[in-house]
């Protein structure tokens, strides 16, 4: 199949290299371009613009942090949806606002072009490993036809509506999910360790007792550790997605006490200049919180 991948970061790459791995013709774009470069010793093909990667495509990825860089490659001259062609189908892996989903969706209808959103959970190790759960929404004749590339990639796909922000909502209700289970996590290891008890030693009650989820144990071996960098999801992009949240909650009428919290929490994150740690960092505030830091 052909395809275009736009959005080569931590997880982008990955993926990318998996589609190309899997045998498909790939055209890549990045706005930085020396993270092109290994794909292209691969056999891609490097795009200029994100209009270029689209063009020929059957399938074009997206793979960016926010909504702003979504919509940066999506609309305008050199845009994607200006690339695409008819029949084509644009899949769109980033984690992003409701709104905007709704939005690509009825831009791509207007186009004649097809919409999957198809946001993954996991971190960039397991996007190495091929161990992404991916969650997909979009017409179903969409979503079949992207099976194949999203199973590349993947250890499991859910297909959770038709509607094109329902696999969003999801996205964004499992990382309010994480985001709660981080923030436990660093609350219970600064009352451990304010107490006298060992970071390791906590640890290895919690992976007796509580862990049975790779993302559960891997997030409390990084809150014990007090290890937050290299980030393989960064913080201010945790404080995006709990601002994504709160909105999809209002636009819901959903009271989320605790996600307004964890914005605040993430927000003094990056107020304390942790915004380019890994979210867990997390632990590191309320262990600061607690009167301690590393030499305690």
């Amino acid at each position: 199949m052909k395809v275009g991948f736009i959005g080569l970061g931590n997880m982008g790459q990955p993926m990318a290299r998996h589609l190309r791995e899997a045998g498909h013709e790939l055209a890549v774009y990045n706005r930085t371009k020396e993270r092109a470069e290994p794909l292209g010793r691969l056999g891609a093909r490097i795009a200029e613009t994100p209009a270029e990667a689209a063009r020929g495509a059957e399938v074009v990825f997206t793979m960016l942090a926010d909504d702003r860089a979504v919509e940066a490659v999506s609309f305008g001259e050199q845009g994607l949806l200006a690339g695409l062609g008819q029949g084509a189908m644009h899949v769109s892996s980033s984690t992003l606002s409701v709104e905007l989903s709704e939005r690509l969706a009825e831009a791509h209808a207007r186009a004649g072009q097809g919409y999957v959103a198809a946001p993954v959970f996991g971190r960039p190790e397991a996007a190495e490993a091929k161990l992404l759960w991916v969650v997909a929404s979009g017409k179903p004749a969409d979503v079949e036809r992207s099976r194949p590339l999203l199973e590349s990639f993947g250890r499991g796909l859910s297909v959770v509506g038709e509607r094109a922000s329902a696999a969003n909502v999801v996205k964004l209700s499992g990382n309010f999910l994480i985001a709660s289970m981080i923030e436990s996590l660093g609350e219970a290891f600064a009352l451990a360790r304010k107490s006298g008890v060992e970071p390791k030693v906590f640890l290895e009650v919690f992976q007796s007792v509580f862990a049975r989820s790779p993302i559960f144990e891997r997030y409390a071996e990084m809150v014990a550790g007090d290890t937050y960098e290299p980030a393989g999801f960064k913080l201010r992009l945790g404080l995006k997605d709990m601002k994504l949240v709160l909105e999809a909650a209002g636009a819901a009428e959903v009271p989320m006490p605790l996600a307004s919290l964890l914005r605040d929490n993430y927000l003094e994150g990056v107020a304390r200049g942790r915004g380019e740690q890994d979210w867990s960092a997390l632990g590191a505030l309320a262990a600061t919180r607690a009167g301690l830091d590393k030499s305690s």
